[in-house]
């Protein structure tokens, strides 16, 4: 199967692929602790706006380059995510944002009228001037490695190697929470949105940007662009995980009421998900595994 387009039409087509593997495996759809493989390869062609999958998996966005990979069969496997809550699951994706990624997404959403590049940059800044926290408690089962390979992790990158199962929390106000399976390579972030995993190394890599300063958030942003390492800063965290667990905390009062000109959605108890580029809301926890 090729797919040519964006980041959201290819995950939708992964999706579907994987959904179907699952019902031919005859497994519980609305359960999946450990989903069988796709048995047909996946072309990706990019033909959208930011090509994230594309870019992470050929090195860079270029459709004849793609497409010369498709014909001569290369085949790269790549680890992929079950995004889920505890009744049901939501569906398969690479990478995902709770927080400022996905509320600039859903004032995106709001505003298609206006052109791509408008509509987009207009989101992200208007998102940053209203700049605001989400309260969350976060779980997540880190990643058990062998003790000789933990040289290889550079010091920023939190480690556990401790018993097995044994899940770690954290509660607190977080400006964004970035879960994502691949590095998510982009001519906007060439290191990568996650720099510290890799395509199928089974781990996903757990951001959290706890809550700070707009100045220094605008700070933390502009490293992406750049060489230097967008994770050295005091307020920002990065996790080497299995699974996490996302618990949003409703606002209460006044914080709720300031809330709801920006988020509506978050208003109502529904939180705004960036996954794959595409807006997902849901109200309960979300598990990431």
């Amino acid at each position: 199967v090729v797919c040519v387009g964006g980041d959201g039409s290819v995950s939708e087509v992964a999706h579907g692929l994987l959904l179907r593997a699952q019902i031919d495996a005859g497994k519980d759809t609305d359960y999946i602790p450990t989903p069988v493989r796709a048995p047909v390869p996946l072309g990706v062609i990019p033909a959208g706006t930011t090509n994230i999958l594309a870019h992470t998996l050929y090195g860079i966005k270029h459709a004849v380059t793609a497409t010369l990979h498709i014909v001569m069969g290369h085949i790269q496997p790549v680890d992929v995510c079950t995004f889920s809550t505890p009744s049901k699951l939501l569906r398969f994706g690479f990478s995902a944002m709770f927080g400022f990624g996905a509320r600039t997404l859903a004032l995106a959403e709001k505003h298609r009228w206006m052109p791509s590049s408008q509509r987009k940059d207009f989101a992200f800044i208007k998102t940053l001037a209203d700049l605001k926290p989400e309260e969350c408690e976060l779980s997540f089962l880190p990643l058990q490695i062998p003790q000789e390979d933990s040289r290889e992790n550079d010091r920023i990158t939190l480690l556990y190697l401790g018993s097995k199962d044994q899940w770690h929390k954290i509660q607190g106000h977080f400006l964004n929470v970035s879960i994502m399976a691949i590095p998510c390579l982009c001519s906007m972030a060439p290191r990568g949105l996650a720099p510290n995993t890799r395509l199928n190394n089974g781990s996903m890599a757990l951001i959290l940007v706890q809550n700070t300063s707009r100045t220094e958030f605008i700070k933390h942003l502009k490293r992406y662009a750049s060489v230097k390492n967008q994770f050295n800063f005091p307020f920002v965290e990065t996790y080497t995980v299995q699974e996490v667990k996302v618990q949003p905390r409703p606002k209460n009062g006044l914080d709720a009421k300031e809330n709801t000109h920006l988020n509506p959605a978050s208003a109502e108890g529904n939180y705004p998900w960036n996954i794959d580029g595409d807006l997902m809301k849901e109200a309960s926890e979300v598990h990431i595994r």
